[in-house]
């Protein structure tokens, strides 16, 4: 049976992207693309990788811009969709081609502190318990079937950075067993019920 196709989508430092390049050949999948929406360095560890990177920087013009995303993404033809440290929202266009199969990465325990500011929302609350999430990607912000999650404790002496490290770890972890887990049928695409 051929890998599952995948592309990554990513707007940062692209260490959750590499998480599964490192990986593709342990967990059956082929990263055929990454997408990105500006220069960034997940572009350079693509780069480093040998993987094809697409930049599709945002327009004023939202619309537009979720065509060019879906005409990437129908070129690429992939199975499976990861926002990795993706920062922007993806609209109806995309939606639409690929529902139920885009899942997300987020670094808190959803449905507790949806949105681009998770962690610090987490420690001005008082938490003492956070974690990560990874959930297929619906119409909302970070409102679709959770996957699976996992807590991460915090500290006394926790900032932002500290936590949001900790919780990057688990992250990348949990999103490599879940992408494995898609690769061999454990998890069906398109499913949307909680795990």
């Amino acid at each position: 049976m051929p890998n599952l196709r995948v592309v990554v989508l990513a707007s940062g430092a692209g260490t959750l992207f590499e998480a599964l390049a490192i990986r593709a050949n342990d967990i059956e999948i082929e990263i055929v693309g990454l997408v990105t929406d500006a220069e960034v360095a997940a572009c350079d560890r693509a780069a480093a990788l040998n993987i094809p990177v697409t930049v599709i920087p945002m327009s004023v013009d939202r619309i537009a811009w979720d065509l060019s995303l879906a005409t990437e993404l129908r070129r690429l033809k992939p199975e499976l969709i990861v926002s990795a440290g993706f920062m922007k929202i993806l609209g109806q266009e995309v939606l639409a081609s690929y529902m139920g199969r885009i899942i997300n990465t987020h670094p808190a325990l959803l449905p507790l502190f949806p949105g681009a500011h998770a962690v610090r929302d987490a420690l001005q609350a008082g938490v003492l318990e956070t974690g990560a999430t990874v959930h297929f990607v619906d119409a909302g912000i970070d409102t679709g079937p959770i996957i699976m999650q996992q807590q991460v404790m915090v500290e006394p002496d926790d900032t932002e950075a500290l936590l949001h490290e900790r919780i990057k770890v688990v992250e990348r972890e949990i999103l490599v067993r879940v992408v494995r887990d898609i690769a061999n049928g454990k998890i069906m695409l398109g499913d949307t019920v909680h795990k």
